[in-house]
């Protein structure tokens, strides 16, 4: 097993942040214990540096001449093992040791969709999307179709400035030097794309394990959405959603207004399937609820309004987002994973439970961390967990020493769900 190299820097140019990172970079591609001639690289840059996104990927582009495909994007925050970045200009990355027919680079322009005679079989795919992109929740749950699992890791690319996606494919060299420079060949060679979304998919053999972290803790047991209209709530196992609302939080129209409003912002819904079960038997929110904010109420009707058009056969539980809870869901899954690759010392009934939501049916003693990428929410990071930096010690205290890239987004991405306030992290396995 191989580990995938990784670096990171922070300086106010990105040309010496660039040589800081590629020094790291040499220094662990002549590591035995990592892989020496990585093809697929995943960068992520701070807003900051948005606007030289192009000449980043260029030059790590020249100075790696065996990464051929790229995917990434740009974050009000950016991850590595042990430590964030927030409000600097930054750069993350991470070299994977694949072989190159078992991932496939997609974007606008090429798409994940197969063609008949295609062999390549996506069975999850790292996904970067543009927040603004129309219909995006139908385009999700229909790339996620296009994969064996019908699994997507990621999240929504986050920027005050320009919102770019790296997503350069190993055939960029060839279009260049083939002379071909209609507009779509142009725009797939410079790497650089806005709009939409991208990433890389992976076969069978390139070995996941995935968990979402709620970072919200239940105030509530689980309803049934039984009327609604829209956006608003309308009844809740038949009884007024507002005066459901009310009960759960131990307030009354009668309470003082300023206290009313103040529980009311503070409290969050997490929608999930009338056949799925919103909580684990731990009390903690299930890696398929989607947590929304309400938005306002409904007093002539006694409903609830929330930030997300309602579909038939929903339930729901009024939750709030709780520091305490987030820190000790995230130590759990980086455990479980971890755990899960080290099954030696559970019991069986203890294996399938810490495995029922990876991607893989069973865990394996064999089978180490190679890398890892976390995508979390721009609104936990340090600030959420207490200190600077505290949600990316939390995993590195729990899930070992281990490569990792990743960026904070404005909605993460996982299964066939946009979420909010969540972390993701998946891990490469050898």
């Amino acid at each position: 097993m191989k580990l995938f190299p990784y670096a990171h820097a922070t300086h106010p140019s990105w040309r010496i942040a660039v040589e800081l990172v590629l020094a790291q970079l040499r220094a662990l591609l002549e590591n035995p214990d990592y892989c020496a001639t990585p093809q697929l690289g995943i960068l992520y840059v701070t807003d900051h540096y948005a606007k030289y996104a192009k000449a980043i990927l260029d030059a790590l582009t020249v100075e790696l001449p065996t990464v051929h495909s790229w995917s990434g994007t740009v974050g009000v925050g950016i991850a590595s093992n042990n430590v964030e970045y927030f409000d600097e200009p930054a750069l993350s990355v991470m070299l994977c040791g694949l072989d190159p027919q078992t991932f496939r680079v997609f974007n606008g322009l090429q798409s994940l969709r197969l063609a008949a005679n295609d062999s390549f079989n996506p069975v999850c795919a790292l996904i970067h999307a543009d927040g603004q992109t129309p219909d995006l929740g139908e385009l999700i749950e229909e790339l996620a179709e296009n994969t064996q699992n019908n699994y997507l890791f990621g999240g929504l690319t986050s920027s005050r400035g320009e919102v770019i996606q790296f997503s350069r494919s190993a055939d960029f060299s060839a279009t260049l030097k083939a002379g071909d420079t209609s507009t779509k060949s142009l725009a797939q060679s410079t790497g650089v794309f806005t709009g939409g979304m991208s990433g890389v998919a992976f076969d069978h053999k390139v070995k996941l394990i995935s968990r979402v972290t709620q970072g919200c803790f239940p105030i509530s047991k689980s309803r049934r959405v039984t009327q609604f209209d829209g956006h608003v709530i309308l009844t809740l196992d038949e009884r007024p959603a507002l005066e459901v609302l009310l009960e759960d939080l131990n307030m009354t129209m009668d309470s003082p207004r300023t206290l009313l409003l103040q529980k009311i912002r503070e409290t969050l819904v997490g929608f999930t399937g009338a056949s799925s079960q919103a909580l684990k038997k731990t009390g903690g929110l299930a890696d398929d609820v989607c947590v929304r904010h309400i938005i306002g109420l409904d007093t002539l009707r006694k409903g609830v309004a929330v930030a997300e058009v309602l579909t038939k056969d929903l339930q729901l539980t009024f939750c709030e987002r709780n520091s305490k809870a987030a820190q000790l869901d995230l130590i759990r899954i980086a455990t479980e994973i971890r755990e899960s690759l080290e099954p030696q010392d559970l019991s069986e009934s203890e294996v399938i439970e810490l495995n029922q939501s990876s991607l893989e049916d069973r865990p394996s003693a064999s089978r180490k961390i190679r890398g890892a990428i976390y995508i979390s929410c721009a609104g936990r990071g340090g600030p959420h967990f207490g200190a600077p930096s505290a949600e990316l010690q939390l995993i590195k205290k729990s899930l070992g020493d281990v490569p990792l890239t990743g960026f904070f987004a404005g909605g993460e991405i996982a299964h066939q769900n946009l979420y909010g306030y969540t972390g993701v992290l998946t891990v490469f396995t050898s």
